[in-house]
């Protein structure tokens, strides 16, 4: 949903709603756009000053005063929000992070992969990925409405945090060892790249294995959503053993 205008932009922040990026004409120091900064640095929104020529691309209405605002179509959860699921449930830890997704699509596949794979949540970064817009939600099916999905500052960190909690990693890579050679039982995290990019370096030096999908075409890579299904579901077989 894109909020154009500094008084909506200002409602919206002060409602609730929660912001996934705000576009600042850049220089712009009065009183109204000061104060959606302040409220935005209040809500860890990531702020992107641009040129009046940008906000011009990016606006609906033709009105947007210097200011643009882009909120999420659902609230996000909390990563504890996802362990505390699964000790009600009584199951090891089976999270998804997500590293570098920017394509609503690829998101919102993986969401709904993650639901029917049995996953208690899914985790994205704050900076380089695509928020839970509205697109996101049509391409998950309806499962964003069970899946929780968790937004955090530093994935990497994440990651640390979630090891004090007995959870082990693994990041999908060319270059890995063959999933079917891996033991992916107990409490896990699966790291899921972009097409493009894949798993950002550091994100990758802190996961505990490397698996690579087995493939025997002519092309390099698969679809990040698809190389997240086919990883997510050799960690439910092997749940299932």
């Amino acid at each position: 949903m894109i909020i154009e205008g500094r008084n909506a932009v200002i409602e919206a922040f002060r409602s609730g709603k929660t912001v996934d990026k705000l576009f600042v004409l850049d220089g712009c120091q009065d009183g109204p756009v000061l104060t959606i900064k302040r409220e935005a640095k209040k809500q860890n929104s990531l702020i992107k000053y641009v040129t009046k020529e940008r906000l011009d691309q990016l606006s609906e209405t033709g009105k947007h005063q210097g200011v643009i605002a882009y909120t999420s179509a659902y609230q996000y959860a909390e990563v504890e929000d996802m362990l505390k699921k699964a000790r009600e449930k009584g199951e090891p830890p089976f999270l998804f992070l997500l590293d570098n997704i920017e394509d609503p699509h690829n998101l919102g596949a993986i969401i709904r992969t993650a639901n029917l794979a049995g996953a208690h949540g899914v985790i994205i970064p704050k900076n380089r990925a695509v928020g839970l817009t509205a697109a996101v939600a049509r391409a998950s099916a309806g499962a964003l409405n069970y899946t929780p999905v968790a937004k955090v500052t530093n994935l990497g960190q994440t990651i640390e945090e979630l090891k004090k909690e007995g959870l082990w990693f693994v990041c999908a890579d060319m270059d890995g060892t063959t999933m079917y050679q891996l033991d992916l039982k107990g409490p896990i995290g699966l790291v899921i790249g972009s097409e493009g990019d894949g798993v950002g370096r550091l994100v990758k030096e802190k996961c505990d294995f490397v698996a690579s999908i087995p493939m025997k075409g002519d092309i390099d890579s698969l679809n990040a959503s698809v190389a997240a299904g086919v990883l997510a579901y050799e960690i439910v077989r092997q749940r299932l053993v």
